[in-house]
């Protein structure tokens, strides 16, 4: 009788859970989350930058197209990964980042109309081969970048940013004649309220859109007044990829370039803190080579960005959020997120149903937008800590530098050319001095506090951006 021989079953090991391939039915809902709590976000950076450098609504349409593509992009590469060489493999979105807003305004408003986008896409560019040069030592330089640092640094963008979504409130061209008019500053009251009756009422889902919700209602009310422009979706293809360098070839400018490289370094040290609290929330703790692939990923973004209309990336905390609520930590849930962006971004006409949204309901939604970055730098801050004396000197004096353009705009008319780019940026001048006063009361001399020396892993909310 022959006998059988039983071969001893071993259970394949178990999936970890950034891993996992959930099921499409949890895989869809969990991906539309990532993208709702970044939508916002994506968009912004090419509105003010369209905005401010004076493009129609179909420019501002193309802008924010390349946004999402780039966006994309960058999330794609990041979660799946090429070999060794890019992507940090976790559930990690990535994209357009509010931190270049104000130095690439201040670019802007000293380049002569017409080569402005061409002087911020140069900067940009050199700024991305700068975090592919720095990249793999940065982890020996983020000890100048505690928490503290970067808490001002992040407050400062919230505040400095703050102007702007006052203007869109009040119609978004000063110019006009009814720049604040009554009815602009009423819907973006309107809009205000929707989101905060949202976020007070609704739960789940819902409350995390809450954004989202208050611009579709605000651009919805804003249509019986005849306060969208239907333009762009108009005449804008349903389909069409951006054409590479369409706003003009790159010009590069030392001054643009010297405040960019300094906000790359800001950029590179969020997303480092990000994926170091990615790594705790999924159990999966990010190692150097896990930092140095991230980087190279940010760095590649915004060095090929510029060719097709994008800015610099980073990582989103508010996604980091998701993750941290959810307990989704599959990074298969954020690829589809990011093949999502992709296909936004390849129909322009979906970018123009974004451009819709009228200025007013743009400044009732960026009060509660740029408010909440402020509001992270200051958790930022207590966070660091503040019951030293040196601490607090080193806030006071980097914010009161960083709100010098703000109180005082004319303040360096009469510095050179390239100073006015760096100081005139609140986010360079308090990031410059803030790094300085760090050096100088925590790593010369004996003055050293270790707790402000060592980067930790931020929490989920203490990036630049915001749900």
């Amino acid at each position: 009788m022959a006998q059988h021989t039983h071969t001893p079953h071993h259970p394949a090991p178990p999936v970890h859970p950034v891993d996992e391939k959930p099921a499409l039915r949890r895989l869809v809902p969990a991906a539309l989350q990532h993208i709702a709590a970044m939508y916002a976000g994506v968009v912004t950076p090419p509105l003010i930058i369209g905005q401010a450098v004076g493009l129609d609504t179909a420019g501002r349409t193309r802008l924010i197209a390349a946004g999402l593509l780039i966006a994309g992009l960058a999330t794609l590469l990041q979660t799946l990964g090429v070999r060794r060489f890019a992507g940090n493999r976790l559930p990690f979105v990535n994209a357009a980042s509010s931190a270049g807003i104000t130095p690439m305004l201040a670019i802007a408003e000293t380049t002569a109309k017409g080569h402005q986008l061409p002087a911020i896409y140069g900067a940009v560019m050199v700024a991305g081969v700068f975090c592919l040069a720095v990249g793999p030592f940065f982890g020996r330089l983020l000890r100048f970048f505690p928490p503290l640092v970067t808490g001002v640094v992040i407050t400062l963008i919230g505040v400095t940013l703050m102007p702007v979504p006052v203007g869109w409130a009040q119609g978004g061209d000063a110019r006009a004649a009814d720049f604040g008019a009554m009815r602009h500053l009423a819907l973006a009251a309107f809009t205000l309220v929707v989101i905060l009756l949202v976020q007070r009422f609704a739960r789940g889902f819902l409350q995390q859109i809450a954004l989202l919700v208050g611009l579709v209602v605000g651009t919805l009310a804003a249509i019986p007044f005849g306060m969208a422009d239907f333009g762009a979706l108009r005449t804008a293809p349903v389909a069409a990829l951006p054409t590479p360098f369409s706003f003009g070839a790159p010009e590069f400018q030392p001054a643009a370039i010297l405040s960019l490289c300094i906000v790359m370094l800001v950029l590179m040290t969020e997303s480092s803190a990000g994926m170091l609290a990615l790594g705790e929330i999924c159990d999966r703790p990010a190692t150097g080579a896990t930092l140095t692939r991230g980087l190279r990923t940010d760095g590649l973004a915004t060095l090929l960005g510029p060719v097709f209309g994008g800015f610099p990336t980073s990582a989103f905390a508010q996604n980091v959020g998701v993750v941290s609520l959810t307990r989704v930590r599959s990074r298969y849930v954020v690829a589809l997120a990011g093949a999502t962006l992709l296909v936004l971004g390849a129909f322009p006409v979906l970018g123009a149903v974004v451009s819709l949204v009228p200025m007013p309901v743009l400044g009732g939604a960026g009060i509660v937008l740029f408010g909440s970055i402020a509001v992270s730098g200051i958790r930022t801050l207590a966070e660091a800590g503040l019951d030293e004396s040196s601490h607090i000197i080193l806030v006071a004096v980097s914010l009161g530098a960083g709100l010098v353009p703000l109180a005082a705009p004319t303040f360096y008319d009469d510095f050179p050319a390239w100073a006015q780019t760096v100081l005139g940026s609140g986010i360079s001048a308090g990031a410059l001095v803030a790094v300085l006063l760090n050096l100088f009361f925590h790593h010369l001399g004996t003055r050293s506090t270790p707790r402000a020396a060592v980067l930790s892993a931020a929490s989920p909310g203490s990036g630049t951006q915001i749900p």
